[in-house]
């Protein structure tokens, strides 16, 4: 039986991230990055497809574990008959290679500890060879290679297929174990096993300290911000500044069932909530990387947008499935790589602009040439924007005209006049303005349910679906137009347990949009979505409510995963997920805001002010 997904923990290197269980396990690691192979994956099998567990050789679960205040530096405390002992987590911000440090420390008594590694290459399946140089033991297979060293005495235990070290660890005493990959052809010794364990640990810990000072959020829910921000910054690709949704692939939205998806890559649809989310905090230097990112990646023919890239910017993502692998408690199939990549999403290009006006009105300078990808962005949507996409939700069932797609193509019109009018490039704006127009009229007329007072998923549709909620916030329509008001009255409809889905899996609308079989979880962005909708709508004490159930189902260091199962009290899906964390800091801004009567800025006065809208139709 799998660990709960709640009972993971993050550290990353901003290179690449490892999940740490509460039994001391680390049970997924890719390297050298997010979408390597992983190396350790038995949280998508079984100990034999890799794990490295650190804790008392009676084995159990902690204690109690926490964070470091304002950094992502972990610590795991064990109280045994014998005595008490900390381990702290870490991965040193990448200089050179990546590694893993895990210090133990003795508090009270004397423990016996265990350290045990079980590699696993190429997703969990090749078992390396194994050889003792210069004191470290190094595990090969292929181009991989990764270095276990010790700075105390240990008991080597005699195993095949695994590293195993013994050692007792008194009141006082410390000893650090460091893991290192390296490409499997360098023959010396990799240079992080030459730093002191505790000059890693001052310089990762000072190094999160100063990141989460900027933050300028100062509103009643800081320490939750700020966690979400940390997170957010973790699953940044450094070199590239590309932001991956989630470090882990296939953690199903429904347990044994077939909605697991690999979320190891950087979507389009998160980039303006994104964006928004680091101006708003004061984090200028992530946001312009981001935008580089972004702008570097949709390079090229508008017609070949993709809704999903690597985080380097790569466009092919083929996905394949992983039969070694039996799943996270049976979910199958395990996936690498995302169809979603060839679908053909109307949304991204609306996401694509506004991220680019957001940068231009927060004064992120632009490349010379992002006016030209504008006009062709523009070019290329005014011929297809009445065409039936995939959606928001990249669906696996056929094409539909989404309403939430045609919302998008008005905010792709709506921001390319904006930024028309910032730059004095106002040569295509009429043109752009009665798109804008006629767009906004089509989805008035043909995605509105009189009946029902409310907005349907798509035309000719009667289900409902949570992307709506985005409609003030997007200027589509203001918050107390009563068609925004009666939608979010009928998101009852999408009610699980005080919780919101993000449409109906079954029935009408359902798994005949989806394509796919089985339920899911509550979505915790759209929960948090319903809250911030709540509070725009003048419905403050309601809104406070729903944001503090999702404060609530947060692990007990403070992630969030994609869903919510309010029946069986569970986290689902990959997690920790970046859209549910960005979902959380934007839905605290807004709450403090309305909480504080302001009105064009974030209670933080962080000067990102609301852009101006046209509401026609």
């Amino acid at each position: 039986m799998s660990a709960p997904i709640e009972d993971y923990a993050l550290i990353s290197d901003l290179e690449t991230a490892a999940m740490v269980g509460k039994d001391g396990s680390v049970d997924w690691l890719c390297l050298p990055r997010f979408d390597s192979p992983a190396c350790l994956a038995s949280l998508l099998g079984t100990e034999d497809n890799g794990f490295w567990r650190v804790s008392p050789v009676t084995r159990g679960s902690c204690t109690r574990r926490a964070y470091q205040p304002e950094t992502l530096v972990l610590g795991t405390w064990w109280e045994t008959a014998t005595g008490t002992v900390r381990v702290t987590d870490f991965m040193p911000p990448r200089a050179q290679l990546p590694c893993v440090v895990r210090v133990i420390e003795g508090l009270s008594g004397v423990v016996a500890m265990r350290s045990e590694l079980r590699l696993r290459f190429h997703q969990g399946r090749v078992v390396p060879w194994i050889r003792a140089v210069d004191q470290c033991a190094v595990a090969v297979a292929g181009p991989d290679a990764v270095w276990l060293d010790t700075d105390g005495p240990v008991r080597a235990l005699d195993r095949e297929d695994s590293t195993v070290y013994d050692f007792t660890v008194p009141a006082g005493r410390r000893l650090a174990l460091t893991l290192v990959w390296s490409p499997s052809h360098l023959p010396e010794t990799p240079a992080p096993l030459s730093f002191p364990a505790e000059t890693l640990l001052k310089e990762t810990s000072d190094y999160w300290r100063r990141w989460s000072t900027q933050c300028r959020y100062e509103g009643p829910w800081r320490d939750a911000v700020v966690r979400s921000l940390i997170t957010l910054k973790a699953l940044t690709y450094a070199p590239t500044g590309g932001i991956v949704a989630a470090p882990t692939t296939s953690l199903p939205g429904c347990i044994g069932g077939e909605r697991n998806w690999d979320y190891r890559y950087c979507w389009l649809r998160d980039s303006t909530l994104a964006l928004s989310c680091l101006l708003r905090c004061g984090y200028r230097e992530e946001a312009a990387a981001w935008v580089d990112w972004l702008v570097r990646a949709i390079a090229g023919n508008p017609a070949d947008l993709q809704t999903v890239y690597g985080v380097g910017g790569q466009r092919l993502l083929p996905e394949t499935e992983a039969p070694w692998l039996p799943g996270y408690e049976g979910s199958r199939p395990v996936r690498f790589g995302n169809f979603a990549m060839n679908q053909f999403q109307l949304d991204v290009y609306g996401e694509v602009l506004d991220a680019l006006c957001l940068s231009l009105r927060a004064g992120i300078p632009m490349p010379a040439h992002v006016w030209s990808l504008v006009e062709a962005l523009m070019g290329y949507l005014q011929r297809h924007w009445r065409d039936p996409d995939h959606g928001l939700w990249q669906v696996r069932g056929p094409a539909r005209q989404f309403v939430h797609s045609k919302v998008m193509a008005w905010v792709a019109a709506d921001r390319a006049v904006q930024m028309g009018e910032l730059l004095g490039r106002n040569g295509s704006s009429g043109e752009w303005r009665a798109m804008r127009d006629e767009v906004h009229r089509q989805v008035c007329r043909e995605g509105w349910d009189a009946r029902r007072r409310t907005f349907v998923q798509s035309y000719g549709s009667p289900a409902l679906d949570a992307s709506a909620l985005l409609m003030p916030r997007l200027g589509f329509l203001p918050a107390w137009d009563e068609r925004v008001r009666g939608t979010v009255r009928a998101m009852r409809g999408l009610d699980h347990e005080g919780f919101v889905r993000r449409y109906a899996t079954d029935g009408d609308g359902g798994h005949q949009a989806d394509g796919v079989p089985g339920s899911e979880g509550a979505f915790v962005s759209c929960s948090l979505w319903y809250a911030d909708a709540l509070a725009a709508t003048g419905h403050a004490e309601q809104a406070r409510d729903a944001f503090e159930r999702v404060l609530a189902i947060r692990n007990d260091v403070g992630l969030l995963s994609e869903q919510w199962d309010p029946e069986t009290g569970r986290q689902l899906g990959n997690a920790p997920k970046a859209f549910s964390h960005i979902a959380l800091v934007e839905t605290a801004f807004g709450l403090s805001a309305a909480r504080l009567g302001a009105s064009g800025l974030s209670a933080s006065g962080s000067g990102v002010a609301r852009r101006p809208r046209n509401h026609a139709g």
